[in-house]
């Protein structure tokens, strides 16, 4: 044998055993377990977000590179707005308009009461004319019975009351039309004040929207995914960019049947991810499926593939997120231990370098 094949076979050999250590360690580890705690594989998880527009638009720029960490508040992107600001200036415009039409209509109503005045002075005078008139036709009606008056006298005198009957009845109208010019005009003022209160709400909404197309985060997070590029055109609701919530960060593991049915809501559980396995994570069981389903191939063991399995989420709590927020990371695989008794005594393993 060549010394080239000797340190192949020897290199084989020892990939082999680590190999076949690490998984004895696995197997035999979970085994070693005290009684009434449990694990199970998983992955880090986190609420994701996507950050959409509200209305159909040209995004304009953006302001965050996949992989940075933002902050609630802060400013992602903005949508192109020049349209939008076109339409609040239209609509500022219909303002003035409209608060022009409210003094007009104001003027008009203080004229039609005036008119108002006039017909209602008008009237008392043909009142009063028709009044003489009256008393002087009944003064002739007495005089012509003995002769003292012409019947051309008479005849006058009933023209001139009929006449004068006549002129209040007009002036009775005018008094009437004048009531209703001024009904019309205080329906013009009202007219215009609810022309004032649309364009208001129309610059209002125009605002919400001017605003609403700067993008913001709205917690902190770290950016995962650039879903569009400046330039492009997106429909109302496009996604711009995809958020991961890193206050909101959890494992999800799977456990048998029997196992599952012992985790309490609130339960203990030790996170040890495999990518810093010297650090172990606190967390709180918070969600335990109420339908069993086949353990994903990602994280199933070749012992229990045939079995079924409960999906278990942990979360971590958001005091300790906040304290290592630029540390955390989504999509790390790791062993989540959890106790299915609460007397149960953690092993020392998972008691040394608890994360706090």
């Amino acid at each position: 044998m060549t010394k080239s094949s000797k340190r192949w076979l020897i290199a084989t050999l020892v990939v082999t055993l680590a190999g076949g250590g690490y998984y004895a360690w696995q197997k035999l580890g979970s085994r070693s377990l005290p009684e009434g705690i449990a694990a199970g594989n998983g992955r880090i998880e986190a609420i994701e977000i996507d950050v959409s527009t509200k209305t159909p638009g040209r995004i304009r720029e953006i302001l965050v590179n996949e992989g940075e960490f933002v902050t609630a508040g802060q400013v992602l992107a903005r949508m192109d707005t020049d349209q939008l600001e076109a339409q609040r200036r239209q609509a500022m415009a219909q303002l003035h308009r409209a608060s022009v039409g409210v003094d007009t209509a104001r003027s008009l109503v203080t004229q039609r009461e005036a008119e108002r005045t006039a017909a209602v002075a008008v009237l008392a005078q043909r009142e009063a004319q028709f009044d003489t008139a009256d008393r002087k036709l009944a003064r002739s009606e007495v005089l012509i019975k003995t002769n003292a008056v012409s019947q051309q006298v008479l005849d006058d005198d009933r023209a001139s009351a009929q006449g004068m009957k006549a002129a209040v009845a007009a002036a009775q109208a005018q008094v009437a039309a004048s009531d209703a010019a001024i009904s019309a005009a205080k329906a013009q003022v009202i007219d215009a004040g609810a022309a004032i209160d649309a364009a208001k709400a129309a610059i209002e909404s125009i605002t919400v929207e001017i605003d609403d197309s700067t993008l913001k985060s709205p917690r902190d997070g770290r950016v995962q995914y650039r879903v569009a590029q400046p330039s492009e055109v997106l429909a109302a609701g496009g996604r711009v960019l995809n958020l991961v919530d890193l206050g909101d960060v959890y494992m999800t593991f799977f456990l048998p049947t029997a196992q599952a049915g012992s985790v309490a809501i609130g339960a203990d559980v030790r996170l040890v991810l495999d990518a810093i396995p010297q650090y172990v994570i606190p967390a709180k069981a918070t969600f335990v499926a109420d339908v069993a389903q086949f353990t994903p191939k990602t994280v199933e063991t070749e012992e229990e593939r045939q079995k079924l399995m409960f999906r278990i989420k942990a979360h971590i709590s958001p005091e300790l997120l906040r304290k290592y927020i630029k540390q955390v990371k989504t999509g790390l695989p790791g062993m989540a231990y959890v106790q299915l008794d609460p007397k149960a005594k953690w092993p020392a393993s998972l008691k040394g370098m608890l994360v706090q």
